[in-house]
């Protein structure tokens, strides 16, 4: 009877468990979730398959109102300059789902035109994208393989708040990837603000 008992046990306990060791939704590994059709500042609409020609895609959840997000763009611009220029084999794509008047489009386009941001700024107010790769602060990023699987994922380093920082995470996953080497750590803790998820209607 015992050994009947733990055997929906042991399926429950399985079936709860976090996917990867920070983020309940995704593992290393696992196909990256695709977006299609998201409205950008520069008025057009986007989708990952845009990308194909790009051997890695880092995507950055982030936003407008995060003091977290906000201190880190100079850094992830400096990123975008070094590693995702038209010829590299790097594109980083930012996406903000937060719905405060704050972090809606019109302040959004403001924010990139004064920051004269190098990538896309996608916005996705249902919120979907960021539910589908369980990211949860801003900012949080994910490196993207050739495959669209998942490579790496977490923080840009290991300061919070920014400051100088003396492990490059995002960079280390970004150069191993696109020199073929095995990452040394695939996976972090984000830090930041937490995204402003909507709550279900009742």
């Amino acid at each position: 009877m015992k050994r009947l008992l733990s055997v929906p046990v042991i399926l429950a306990l399985a079936t709860s468990a976090p996917a990867g060791e920070f983020n309940e939704k995704l593992k290393i590994g696992d196909p990256a979730p695709a977006w299609t059709g998201l409205p950008g500042v520069d008025g057009k609409k986007h989708a990952l398959a845009d990308l194909s020609a790009k051997q890695v895609v880092v995507v950055v959840f982030t936003c407008n109102s995060c003091p977290v997000a906000a201190g880190y763009e100079d850094r992830i611009i400096g990123f975008a300059k070094k590693h995702a220029g038209a010829t590299s084999p790097v594109a980083v794509v930012a996406i903000n789902v937060n719905t405060i008047e704050a972090d809606r489009m019109d302040k959004m386009q403001e924010r990139a035109k004064e920051k004269a941001f190098p990538y896309p700024y996608l916005y996705d107010e249902t919120q979907k994208i960021a539910k589908d790769y369980g990211a949860t602060y801003t900012p949080e990023f994910f490196v993207l393989d050739r495959d669209r699987k998942i490579a790496y994922m977490g923080a840009m380093d290991d300061v919070n708040p920014p400051r100088t920082e003396s492990k490059h995470y995002l960079e280390d996953a970004v150069d191993a990837l696109v020199a073929g080497r095995k990452l040394a750590a695939p996976e972090t803790r984000a830090r930041g603000c937490l995204i402003r998820f909507a709550k279900p209607k009742r």
